[in-house]
């Protein structure tokens, strides 16, 4: 499982990054949206965790570039604003695969990673 995360804010993500790749999970982090569509061009990822809320591209408008290079990836949506219902009533055009609120659990996040495989080995 290779796993992409995005998020703007840097010392989040890279400790993210570094708890999962102690489980095991293949992962690269990136701070900048615009960064991520370069690193998914150079090779597909199987799940991307991407922020809402990042300067100049939004985790929303991101899914739409990343999906164009990488069609069969699964998106994990992440962020510390507003409300899950303000959240989906924004995001329902995006189908995003899942939802997760800042504070982040990482059992959640290792839960939803873990569901997404299964799904894939189908």
């Amino acid at each position: 499982m290779k796993v992409l995360l995005v998020d703007d804010e840097i010392e989040f993500v890279s400790t993210l990054a570094e708890r999962l790749s102690f489980r095991g999970i293949d992962v690269d982090w990136i701070s900048e949206p615009e960064e991520a569509i370069a690193k998914a061009r150079q090779g597909c990822y199987d799940v991307a965790v991407l922020d809402v809320k990042m300067p100049r591209i939004d985790g929303i408008a991101l899914k739409r570039q990343l999906q164009q290079t990488c069609p069969k990836m699964k998106f994990i949506f992440i962020t510390g604003h507003g409300s899950r219902d303000a959240y989906m009533a924004g995001s329902a055009e995006a189908g995003s695969d899942c939802y997760l609120h800042k504070p982040l659990s990482l059992a959640d996040l290792l839960a939803k990673i873990s569901v997404i495989a299964a799904a894939r080995e189908e």
